[in-house]
């Protein structure tokens, strides 16, 4: 793990890059604030979480880092033991998690739970929609429950790190620590409460016939495993949604449940 801070002082903002090792536009992101390290106007630190992963251009070595928290220092795997190293880092500080995905080209934004630290940064953020997900047990909310994670766009994309670069900005002038200059302050961002996930059966190919965060009506096709339509039991709203992104579900259904003002 390389930690660097910027500014003066013990920082109470930190942004997280590579927490999976095949995300690279988070990596570049953070490194691109490691070298030019803007002048801040309160300290923050600026993390490259699993530094083995990323040299392998893997996920992970042993464990899904963002399944692993809180950790033990004394693990049996290396993420379970990175994850308690990084859990001591993230102590107190409100942080960005950057990741990018397999299912959407734009960004949003997804929080365990819509508080306070949402309705203030996500609003600043240039992001589609929020999502609030709920307790799982491992992520990185264990250890760092002010954390807003960011999907950055298509993984392995130049458009995801150029997004990535952006949402920094828009986070640390959100959070005091750079001007705020150009920042969105949007006043409908959707907010959708993530619900069940949508299985996929065991297939040589896989489709998908639907939009994230557009709503489907029960009785549409959403999807299909070696030509087998997958069908809508109830209206949703597709979360993560893709046709290779996970190997035993398509992505999640949600429901829409507000909106959020900055």
């Amino acid at each position: 793990m390389r930690v660097e801070t910027l500014g003066d002082g013990e920082p109470e903002i930190a942004v997280v890059g590579g927490i999976h090792g095949d995300e690279p536009a988070g990596v570049e992101a953070v490194e691109h604030f490691m070298q030019s390290r803007p002048e801040v106007a309160v300290p923050v630190k600026l993390v490259i979480a699993n530094e083995e992963a990323i040299e392998r251009g893997e996920r992970y070595v042993e464990a899904d880092l963002n399944r692993s928290f809180p950790g033990r220092a004394d693990g049996r795997s290396h993420e379970i033991r990175l994850a308690h190293e990084l859990g001591e880092e993230l102590r107190g500080c409100v942080t960005l998690a950057l990741h990018t995905t397999q299912s959407y080209g734009g960004m949003f934004a997804l929080v365990d739970e819509v508080r306070d630290l949402a309705r203030e940064i996500c609003p600043r953020l240039s992001v589609d929609a929020v999502v609030e997900t709920g307790h799982a047990e491992g992520r990185i909310f264990e250890v760092a429950p002010d954390t807003v994670e960011v999907e950055c766009g298509y993984q392995g994309t130049d458009q995801a790190a150029e997004n990535a670069r952006q949402v920094v900005r828009e986070f640390l002038a959100a959070t005091g620590a750079l001007p705020d200059e150009g920042t969105p302050h949007q006043t409908d961002l959707p907010v959708f409460r993530l619900g069940d996930p949508v299985p996929k059966t065991v297939a040589e190919e896989y489709e998908v016939f639907v939009n994230n965060f557009e709503e489907v009506l029960a009785g549409e096709r959403i999807a299909a495993a070696d030509g087998e339509a997958v069908i809508a039991e109830e209206d949703f709203h597709p979360v993560l949604l893709s046709a290779y992104g996970y190997e035993d579900v398509f992505g999640y259904t949600a429901e829409r449940i507000g909106t959020l003002s900055g």
